[in-house]
């Protein structure tokens, strides 16, 4: 159902839709914490470091996983929040049946044929993911992981990039926080 409302409306049922979507999943860093959380802060780089005030932008952000990440189905996203919403949605929605080197690849080939909201999500996503490596890294993923994920996000920024300068600079401020931290990591795991 498109919406006929103002922005908070759209974004209240979006934060809802995601909740209950997500109820049961958990971040996979050491903290394990409700999935939802990830979804707002993508949507909060948006607003508060992109300067994102395109409600469409906003919504897609929160629901950008629900296809990928759980039984939502593409006709049920459209029902409750409209076409240009899904269309978004499925810009960045990995196709989960194929391996996960595949998907990476893919994400990395398809960046630069990304819609402008599409490309700012996936910048605000990669900047969030990125900040939960720092803060609480998944459990079992070694320091080479780590950085092969920053490398592989880095990546993908980079065929998107002139589309948010503010967001660039927040993954590039990231980015470099990451490589200082792996960096004081490694020294003193050798020392």
């Amino acid at each position: 159902m498109p919406f006929e409302n103002d922005g908070v409306s759209h974004v209240l049922h979006a934060l809802r839709f995601a909740s209950e979507r997500h109820r049961d999943q958990r971040r996979k860093g050491g903290e394990a914490s409700p999935y939802i959380n990830h979804l707002i802060d993508v949507a909060d780089i948006l607003w508060s470091v992109g300067d994102v005030r395109d409600i469409t932008t906003i919504v897609a952000a929160i629901l950008h996983d629900t296809i990928e990440d759980t039984d939502t189905t593409r006709e049920e996203l459209t029902d409750s929040f409209g076409e240009e919403v899904t269309s978004v949605v499925l810009e960045i929605t990995d196709d989960k049946e194929l391996p996960n080197v595949v998907r990476k690849r893919l994400q990395v080939e398809h960046a630069a044929e990304l819609s402008s909201r599409a490309a700012m999500i996936k910048i605000a996503d990669k900047t969030s993911n990125i900040k939960d490596i720092i803060c609480s890294p998944p459990v079992g993923w070694s320091l080479e992981r780590r950085r092969e994920y920053v490398a592989w996000g880095k990546e993908v920024v980079a065929r998107i990039r002139g589309t948010n300068p503010a967001l660039e600079k927040n993954f590039d401020r990231i980015c470099e926080k990451a490589a200082e931290g792996f960096s004081a990591e490694e020294k003193e795991y050798n020392s």
